[in-house]
């Protein structure tokens, strides 16, 4: 089976743009992620849109490269958000906590306006427990 294209399109629209993304973001391609995010704040652009949906995997290299970005345009006065992360770069983002720096999600709870009540707060997920299965030489099922 032939790997997905990679490929990255740039749109730029009155002093915005929107970067698409397509195939695998990993240690080989991040450097070329990085740098077109770059060019972007080398143009004056300081609105930049990632667009993922045709993105099949992203790993933490890819996730440090949108940080960084982040970070750049953030310091140059711009914002820069991800939109629809691939599953893994989803987990990614969920486990280190740094969703609210990139697709613009609010990282605490807002408190409610002023004289209204604050909302119930939904009872947290069970956790489920799953017992480890030994392994004995080779005896696998």
């Amino acid at each position: 089976m032939p790997l997905p294209q990679r490929t990255i399109d740039r749109y730029d629209r009155r002093g915005r743009a929107v970067i698409t993304l397509a195939g695998e973001i990993d240690l080989e391609s991040a450097p070329l992620v990085r740098t077109a995010l770059e060019r972007c704040l080398d143009d004056g652009v300081r609105t930049i849109d990632v667009d993922l949906a045709r993105v099949t995997f992203c790993d933490c290299s890819g996730l440090n490269a949108f940080l960084r970005a982040a970070q750049q345009t953030t310091e140059a006065g711009g914002t820069l958000r991800l939109h629809h992360p691939p599953s893994t770069l989803a987990l990614i983002l969920d486990l280190t906590g740094s969703g609210f720096l990139l697709l613009g999600l609010p990282c605490e709870p807002q408190p409610p306006p002023l004289g209204e009540a604050p909302a119930a707060t939904p009872p947290a997920p069970a956790h489920r427990h799953v017992p480890l299965a030994p392994v004995l030489s080779g005896d696998v099922r």
